[in-house]
């Protein structure tokens, strides 16, 4: 069997190993222009994997699709523009609780093939679903969670319209037997949700039960009730028990996952406290939406914030971060870094320009310290860190190693 690979990132690794096991001729794809994909000549693979950032073409298949063509056991399916890391990582928290053998894979970071061979037909698959991954998916999982969405990677996606219609096709091909998750106060989720054939459930919801339990979760922000309560409802649809007698059934099992779950890392996460400042990392933020969502989670106190990097719409949403920075009341002080923050401090009032990150954190640092009660510090860039830094996951280590280095 001849196996091409196009892309050679941790997905593209995992399928090399997964098939070279199998005896499979695997030859490795990256010298490639996506747009130059339609000329070349690939009639000599049996098969073809694209990455996920690799556009979908009609020969192609991925790692995606391969997965869910030879997963033996069912698959619970989370996409979104924010809040899948979360969502996934607290069902597959309250499996474990309930003591079900339960894999995660997908865009957190866990590539599906690694563990194909090891899940057994009663397990489940909690899968992290990009829109990338999603791009030309052609079966849907048995339970999908459709998180809030908003415009996102349209550097890659030809608009937004073509990145709602990849993540659609989580529900696309659902039937009446499965079961459709969605945020009702998103009109995208909804008019996703609306394509699907399954069983639909809405949330947020509002019930005494879900209160109790919601408030022991152990991470700041209403959009993490939101996440946990999509989390809920997943696990009770996969037991086939509505959601408030799941609640009453397992209550206290319920409040120790939520009390115990510390959160993701750069997903306003907390660092330290220092001359009472608190510093939080929040460089998952991408979105002016994300960006909204950090800035609400803290209503009491003063916050400074530090935003900026390669903005992914060509500088359009810069107004839309704007009027959410100049419209929270208790934010002091903006420090902006990076192509974005170049732009950004010409529609702000309060806002300085630093030319690296240590030296917006110490521009911050002071501004935080200089006010007269107990402020934040907020690393939530609302933008990628592809001008500074490899990734985001490279951003938020640098912050968290000079918010460590404070003295």
């Amino acid at each position: 069997m001849q196996v091409g690979i196009l892309g050679y990132g941790k997905e593209g690794k995992s399928a090399e190993q997964y098939f070279q096991k199998r005896g499979a001729k695997v030859e490795i794809i990256d010298d490639f222009d996506p747009k130059d994909l339609n000329g070349r000549d690939f009639n000599d693979f049996d098969l073809i994997l694209r990455s996920p950032s690799v556009p979908p073409q009609q020969n192609f298949s991925s790692m995606t699709k391969y997965f869910f063509d030879h997963c033996p056991c069912p698959i619970i399916g989370v996409t979104g523009t924010k809040g899948k890391g979360t969502t996934c990582s607290l069902i597959t928290d309250l499996f474990k609780a309930l003591d079900q053998k339960v894999w995660l894979v997908g865009n957190i970071g866990n590539p599906a093939l690694d563990i194909l061979d090891d899940i057994k037909p009663n397990d489940v698959v909690i899968y992290e679903m990009s829109s990338f991954q999603l791009w030309d998916l052609d079966v849907s999982p048995k339970i999908a969670v459709i998180l809030g969405i908003e415009p996102d990677h349209l550097n890659v996606h030809k608009d937004f319209t073509d990145y709602v219609q990849a993540k659609a096709n989580i529900v696309k091909h659902q039937t009446a037997t499965d079961v459709c998750i969605y945020y009702s106060k998103n009109p995208h989720s909804l008019q996703i949700a609306q394509l699907s054939s399954a069983q639909k459930l809405a949330y947020p919801l509002k019930h005494t039960e879900l209160t109790k339990v919601l408030s022991h979760l152990n991470i700041p922000g209403k959009h993490n009730q939101d996440n946990a309560e999509a989390a809920l409802l997943a696990v009770s649809s996969f037991y086939h028990i509505e959601l408030t007698d799941f609640i009453k059934k397992y209550s206290q099992k319920i409040i120790t996952t939520f009390a115990k779950f510390q959160g993701l890392p750069h997903r306003l996460q907390y660092l330290r406290t220092l001359n009472q400042v608190k510093y939080f990392d929040d460089n998952f933020s991408t979105t002016p939406t994300s960006l909204e969502v950090a800035l609400k989670a803290f209503p009491e106190q003063p916050i400074v914030l530090i935003a900026g990097g390669r903005d992914k719409t060509n500088n359009q949403d810069l107004p839309e971060i704007a009027n959410y920075i100049q419209s929270t009341s208790n934010l002091k002080k903006t420090i902006l870094i990076g192509e974005s923050g170049k732009e950004l401090i010409k529609l702000l009032e309060h806002a300085e320009l630093a030319d690296s990150l240590p030296n917006a954190l110490l521009k911050a640092r002071a501004s935080a310290e200089q006010l007269s009660q107990p402020a934040i510090v907020l690393m939530s860039p609302a933008a990628a860190s592809f001008d500074m830094f490899d990734n985001v996951y490279a951003r938020g280590a640098e912050f968290q190693k000079l918010v460590r280095e404070l003295v």
